[in-house]
């Protein structure tokens, strides 16, 4: 069978609960306030595309294929980037909630993280080398054996990190975002 090809095109406002989005390769193009909420995405492939305002809480992502997606203003909990196309995986976030997400495994190097929800979500044993968390809300976001050297958690809050069972070399945090590094100690720190 045939995959269908689509480039350089603009979505407005669709509703892909309603009418579904026709399985296939999407090459730059552009998504505006639609709604993928618990829509399978399975299979598909996105590159160069971008997805403003956008509803995808829930969607499965079974083997799809994201390459240099950018994401902003978008709505997204609960979503599985644990069960991606590894090949290629490469996207940005930017004003999105993305509580309760799974980054579990992920290679997400040199990933921006901008404004956003990440309440919850999972990044077990990911590799966030490099990437760059600015003004992100990590209340209860999971750091196990994660990758974090390199990356930068200045203007973030709310996170806790064992330094001793993830890589933090070189990563970077403010005097204030420290207390996130000693948590596990249940100590008091006054300033």
């Amino acid at each position: 069978m045939q995959e269908t090809y689509i480039q350089d095109q603009t979505f407005d406002r669709e509703d892909f609960t309603q009418k579904a989005l026709e399985k296939g390769e999407y090459d730059n193009c552009i998504f505006n306030g639609c709604n993928f909420s618990e829509f399978d995405l399975s299979n598909f492939k996105f590159i160069d595309c971008e997805f403003n305002g956008c509803n995808l809480s829930l969607a499965k992502l079974n083997k799809t294929m994201l390459r240099d997606i950018k994401f902003k203003d978008c709505k997204m909990l609960g979503l599985r980037f644990d069960t991606c196309n590894e090949f290629g995986l490469a996207v940005s976030f930017e004003g999105c909630q993305l509580n309760h997400s799974s980054f579990f495994k992920t290679k997400l190097k040199k990933t921006a993280f901008k404004n956003s929800q990440l309440q919850e979500a999972d990044f077990s044993e990911s590799d966030l080398t490099s990437s760059v968390f600015d003004n992100c809300n990590l209340a209860q976001a999971v750091f196990d054996r994660t990758v974090l050297e390199k990356t930068d958690f200045r203007t973030s809050y709310n996170y806790s990190i064992d330094p001793e069972i993830n890589k933090i070399k070189k990563a970077k945090f403010s005097i204030l975002g420290v207390v996130g590094l000693l948590d596990k100690y249940d100590i008091d720190i006054e300033n």
